[in-house]
């Protein structure tokens, strides 16, 4: 693969998984500035990443093992050795190095959240040589109407507008791919199939702002109560399905914000079946740990696509056996590959290299085994590097 030696890639990855050119279906923009190492290494905050416990992981371990060579560094070396040579680098040059040696040929970048001092999709694709997507989220357009003084009547109408104005003016340097629901974060995913009225809207915007809404309480940003109602999310779903653009959900494994019990994707059966009309495609992402539950999804629904997402490189060494349970049902028609990287450059690379690794491995069992040809192995690279989400987000249309 062009920029990654063999110093980084072991040998026995297969050639042609090597060289796939990946299309990342869901990441964010890193941090211009560099960003914590040990605060973005895993999902944790606070006292949980002090004193070095996040490098105390198979995360850590892989993180040592992997982004050393690109510094200049031996492999494992040490934390402290490892920070000092990258504030010595720069974050810029750092940043050119990790999403350089990645091979990803498109990003579709979630820019729901985004603190100050992220990079942009176009910026973030840049450092890569990629092209860039953007993914809208559903809730920030609402908050944005909230924030804007929109009030409960006018606002189901409002949103339909702002969200199809949304889509058709995206970032600079990009196409709208796919609209995201953080429904997981806020209210769970067992949510109803049903399109809610305007009028139930309605009522659910009053609700919201007056800070009625489950699990209230001031956000970090902008005074407005948390969204965190269940007909609202089903609302923006809906919006979203209106417009013919992919729907990502976040599933299971993410920071301490979510309850993770109440992210399983079963827990979506009803919506799916109620979504399926309407020819969308629903991406399921992350999962982890209910990734062979997503499998499932994804059998049985035809327009169901599911990935792993940042597990991938949170469970460091463990990424191939992970990969085999994810893919024991899941069409391979219908898995994609995910990053999921946030803030540091470093979480690119280590998305790309453990998954390739991971996919290779697998492959090579199944070669051994006689389980599947050579020209199936390297079609099934193909499809879920990359054809699978370009097919899905229509990407080349």
């Amino acid at each position: 693969m062009e920029g990654m030696s063999s110093e980084h890639v072991q040998p026995s990855v297969l050639p042609f998984v090597a060289a796939q050119q990946l299309v990342d279906h869901h990441c964010h923009g890193i941090l211009r500035a560099g960003g914590d190492l040990a605060g973005l290494l895993n999902e944790a905050d606070g006292d949980a990443t002090a004193d070095g416990l996040p490098f105390d992981s198979l995360a850590g371990l892989a993180f040592r093992r992997w982004c050393p060579p690109l510094l200049g560094l031996p492999a494992h070396a040490s934390a402290g050795s490892y920070a000092e040579r990258r504030a010595a680098l720069g974050a810029d040059e750092v940043s050119r190095r990790f999403l350089g040696a990645c091979g990803l040929d498109a990003l579709c970048v979630d820019t729901g959240y985004a603190p100050a001092g992220l990079t942009s999709p176009a910026e973030t694709a840049g450092l890569a040589g990629a092209t860039a997507y953007e993914i809208v989220r559903l809730e920030q357009v609402a908050e944005s109407l909230a924030r804007n003084g929109t009030g409960a009547a006018e606002f189901p109408e409002a949103y339909r507008t702002a969200l199809s104005e949304r889509v058709a003016a995206p970032a600079a340097g990009t196409a709208v791919a796919g609209v995201k629901s953080i429904a997981a974060y806020r209210v769970g995913l067992e949510l109803d199939g049903r399109r809610p009225a305007d009028g139930e809207v309605a009522a659910a915007v009053s609700r919201w702002l007056g800070g009625a809404g489950e699990s209230g309480g001031a956000q970090p940003e902008g005074g407005l109560p948390r969204l965190a109602d269940e007909v609202l999310h089903r609302f923006f779903i809906w919006c979203g399905a209106d417009l013919g653009l992919p729907i990502q959900f976040h599933v299971g494994y993410g920071d301490r914000d979510i309850n993770l019990h109440r992210c399983d994707p079963l827990l979506l059966t009803g919506l799916l079946r109620a979504l399926e009309p309407t020819g969308v495609p629903v991406m399921l992402l992350h999962n982890y740990p209910y990734h062979r539950q997503a499998g499932y999804l994804a059998q049985v629904f035809p327009l169901v696509y599911a990935d792993l997402g940042l597990a991938t490189h949170n469970v460091g060494a463990r990424a191939t056996a992970l990969l085999g349970e994810a893919l024991e049902l899941v069409p391979l028609r219908k898995f994609l590959f995910s990053s999921d990287a946030f803030g540091l450059p470093e979480l690119y690379y280590l998305g790309t290299l453990l998954f390739r690794r991971a996919l290779s491995e697998f492959l090579a069992a199944r070669l051994s085994a006689d389980d599947m040809s050579y020209p199936d192995a390297e079609r099934v690279t193909r499809l879920i590097g990359a054809e699978n989400a370009r097919l899905a987000y229509r990407l080349d249309g």
